[in-house]
């Protein structure tokens, strides 16, 4: 099998997946990366030997050496450059968020429906162990028929990782209940196996909003991300704009009538992220994420608190980045590339996560007030659903 020649837009904090995508002779190879950072370019022969570098994606749209593209750019960015590569008729990976707006996100599906251009999106979640365990559990009917999910998410480095580069500025991200959570909102929708209909949320920018920042234009600190500030309000050298919140609670009706909360905190000693399913004859809860922590199921009862559980099952063992999630996705996307058909990881899903984001950031700034989620034209949820073919009858996408 010849490798496939993937380009990178923007090699920053998610080079990891230029990384799992860099298989010489293995089905996959970085040929080229775009970064508008000369040090970016000066290191991409040392790390992808052959692969060219440019300082404009739009350099790689009309070269014919380049297979398919990954964008790994800032979140604001998504739909311009996406678009552009979309036009272009090459096959574009889009890192999460799809975009900061519901409208970006129905833009670039729209775009990728009119020109029939493959369109895969990078919810890699879908791909952890503990999601997927999780998932099983839930298919079996372990725990009945699921009613309720409970998500909550300890940012320890939350500070360092997100208030210090542009994250902080909500015309960057819109917010970081749709930035960070939009992962959380997608796994919520794929165990419960619906769509976020109707929100509402509140949060605050309780700790960062009064600490010291840079000035615009001065770089991030040397040590960034790592080096990390303890505790929370010693931190400095925070963006020149923050106006996100740094805690947030958010709630959520699906269209199949499952009722879900995400929280979310930015300044805890300890990063965990935690999820209970709760179904019509069990529950199922994690403890932790990584290769041999536990999901754990209480199907009998009613009892007091049982630590042991019913069934005690360990996260598999994986290699590489997120759990290896990162390699696992990088390989769908090409096999999408090369076959086509319907995969794991949903444009649609991807649009519903932003959107039910966007709508709990509104309700949030809004002291609270309930949201509906914008509906997606029926016309793109059957071309998405149908693995992107006109001519095949729409299929149930997994959720």
């Amino acid at each position: 099998m010849q490798d496939l020649r993937i380009g990178v837009v923007g090699l920053g904090l998610r080079a990891n997946l230029a990384d799992a995508a860099h298989h010489p002779g293995a089905g996959s190879v970085v040929a080229a990366v775009a970064d508008t950072d000369p040090a970016v370019r000066a290191g991409v022969a040392d790390r992808f030997p052959g692969a060219v570098a440019v300082d404009d994606y739009r350099k790689l749209l009309d070269d014919d050496t380049v297979d398919a593209l990954v964008v790994a750019t800032p979140d604001d960015t998504h739909e311009a450059v996406a678009c552009d590569i979309l036009r272009a008729g090459k096959p574009v990976y889009v890192e999460k968020p799809l975009g900061i707006t519901v409208e970006q996100c129905d833009t670039i599906l729209r775009t990728a429906y009119e020109t029939g251009t493959r369109l895969y999106v990078g919810h890699n979640m879908r791909h952890m162990g503990v999601v997927r365990l999780m998932r099983d559990i839930i298919a079996r009917g372990d725990i009945g028929e699921p009613k309720t999910v409970w998500v909550r998410h300890f940012v320890s480095y939350g500070g360092d990782y997100y208030f210090k580069d542009w994250h902080a500025d909500r015309t960057r991200t819109t917010g970081l209940l749709l930035q960070k959570a939009a992962h959380d909102i997608d796994v919520v929708h794929w165990l419960a196996n619906g769509y976020t209909s109707r929100v509402n949320a509140m949060g605050d920018l309780m700790v960062y909003g009064d600490l010291p920042r840079r000035e615009p234009g001065t770089p991030r600190p040397d040590g960034w991300l790592r080096e990390f500030d303890w505790p929370p309000a010693t931190r400095k050298d925070l963006n020149h704009v923050v106006d996100v919140e740094d805690v947030s609670v958010m709630n959520m009706r699906l269209d199949n009538g499952v009722i879900a909360a995400y929280q979310q905190c930015h300044f805890s000693p300890d990063y965990f992220r935690n999820y209970t399913v709760i179904g019509t004859e069990g529950r199922l809860e994690n403890f932790g994420d990584r290769p041999g922590d536990e999901v754990k199921v209480w199907n009998t009862g009613p009892t007091g608190y049982r630590a042991d559980a019913d069934a005690v099952y360990k996260v598999p063992e994986s290699k590489g980045s997120h759990g290896g999630s990162d390699e696992r996705i990088i390989g769908e996307f090409c096999r999408f590339v090369r076959d086509g058909g319907v995969t794991d990881t949903s444009p649609v899903a991807a649009r519903m996560s932003v959107a039910a984001g966007v709508m709990a950031t509104q309700s949030l700034r809004d002291g609270g007030a309930p949201y509906d989620v914008p509906p997606l034209d029926p016309e793109l949820i059957a071309y998405f659903e149908s693995g992107q073919r006109r001519d095949a009858a729409p299929a149930p996408a997994p959720r």
